[in-house]
């Protein structure tokens, strides 16, 4: 394996079809607690880490979950995960063809990356390199959790390249010096989506890993 280059790969919508399940395990919460959201109020938050999410939420609805029942956000996304997660499609064949070096760092805990990667069967993939937004001050937009990751596996940013589904998380990447590469394959891809990332300074938009894996070659990180 060549260990010139780290790609880092977000984790909810680049390696799992999560968001429209996440989505739902944020309505369902909130709903146990008296208030309703829908789906497209918790997209505003999509690559944010959970207290920003609640916090966007509130901005946007007037609603604020009380502190004591955040639990309840990743107990129905434990079961909701548990029972419907799957891997973005034609991921396994593109990271078994994978030779360069590879982490996840991603705004979700590290227990819901773990579950996520576990259910998926994605985990022996990336060993113990995980990084959460819970391991640094600030959550994307902030390069914090890059260059934590960078940092962490030996890699200058320079050689680093993200994968991304969310403006912040492209946001974050340039702000850490890194490359990054918008995704668009997962299940809450919506039109716009492509041109979002390409507005937030994502070198390049693909719909599927064939495209990302050409992107890699083109740019000399594979």
């Amino acid at each position: 394996m060549r260990q010139d280059s780290l790609v880092i790969f977000d984790c909810d919508g680049v390696l799992v079809d999560s968001e429209p399940l996440a989505a739902l395990a944020y309505e369902r919460a909130y709903a146990k607690n008296g208030l309703q959201i829908k789906a497209e109020v918790v997209a505003h938050g999509v690559g944010m880490k959970q207290s920003d999410i609640i916090k966007k939420i509130h901005e946007l609805t007037g609603h604020l979950l009380p502190e004591e029942a955040t639990d309840d956000i990743w107990n129905e996304t434990k079961t909701l995960f548990t029972e419907q997660l799957i891997s973005t499609r034609d991921l396994p064949v593109f990271l078994q063809s994978l030779q360069v070096a590879r982490c996840v760092a991603s705004s979700s805990s590290v227990e819901r990356i773990n579950h996520s990667l576990a259910v998926t069967g994605l985990a022996g993939h990336f060993g113990d390199a995980i990084f959460s937004s819970s391991m640094v001050a600030r959550g994307k937009p902030a390069p914090d959790i890059f260059l934590f990751a960078a940092e962490r596996m030996g890699f200058e940013p320079a050689r680093c390249v993200v994968i991304e589904d969310s403006r912040y998380g492209v946001q974050g990447a340039l702000a850490a010096g890194m490359t990054a590469i918008g995704y668009v394959g997962g299940g809450h891809t919506h039109d716009g989506h492509g041109p979002e990332l390409l507005a937030a300074g994502a070198a390049v938009v693909c719909e599927s890993w064939d495209e990302v894996s050409a992107a890699l070659r083109q740019r000399g990180f594979v």
